[in-house]
């Protein structure tokens, strides 16, 4: 059962069973140069709120080692200089090197009114829409669901902007634009799926890049730590 909080936006209702962190593993699986290239990943999710009517979404991921990779090649224990086991330096874990983050925000799909701020820095005028139930009742679409609107920036130069629409624990999202700075990677378009199930947030990840189509990417399954 979900429980919402009584001072989250009233904008945020439709979203607010992403609210958390969450972590959990995943794969990635996509075609370069014509071969497979797969990985297990370990990702941490958090999407939290500061009383705006809009969600911060932030991510990062790890590689996962396979098993036996911190092995050392030829069979043997980590030694010290004078021969010793260095068993605290075994028994300590490495440190996740994060190789993929994301951070971006999420939110209902709606005409701006006067009441909301911008553009830049500027403060809206007059008082908040949409600041009760009944009123964000009014944004429902045909589907039942709310359309939404959600941005993610990378720190490889690519932004995303995706629409999209949110039906109880499910979101549909394809991109509207993708801009890149002239050094980032090919990639022209994306859809993600996301979903509860069983209490754990499941995601899918497809891209248009590198010269293929429409390919599955990646995706993961995430159980709420916080």
């Amino acid at each position: 059962m979900i429980e919402i909080d009584s001072s989250l936006p009233s904008e945020l209702v439709p979203l607010s069973w992403l609210i958390g962190v969450w972590e959990g593993t995943g794969v990635i699986s996509y075609p370069v140069d014509g071969q497979a290239r797969e990985y297990e990943f370990g990702q941490r999710v958090s999407f939290s709120h500061d009383g705006t009517p809009f969600l911060n979404y932030s991510s990062t991921a790890w590689l996962l080692e396979p098993s036996g990779a911190d092995a050392a090649s030829d069979g043997s224990t980590a030694a010290s200089a004078d021969g010793s086991a260095d068993a605290d330096a075994a028994s300590e874990p490495a440190e996740p090197q994060i190789f993929a983050a994301e951070t971006g925000f999420w939110r209902l799909s709606r005409p701006r009114t006067d009441a909301d701020p911008g553009p830049g820095m500027l403060p809206g005028v007059g008082p908040a829409p949409f600041t009760n139930v009944n009123a964000v009742e009014t944004l429902r679409n045909a589907a039942g669901g709310f359309d939404i609107e959600v941005s993610i920036l990378h720190p490889s130069g690519v932004s995303e902007l995706y629409l999209g629409q949110v039906v109880g624990p499910r979101i549909d999202l394809v991109t509207d634009a993708v801009v890149r700075s002239a050094n980032a990677k090919e990639h022209t378009a994306s859809t993600r799926l996301y979903g509860l199930v069983d209490d754990h947030l499941l995601w899918a990840w497809d891209i248009v890049a590198l010269g293929q189509p429409l390919t599955s990417h990646a995706s993961a399954r995430l159980a709420r730590v916080q």
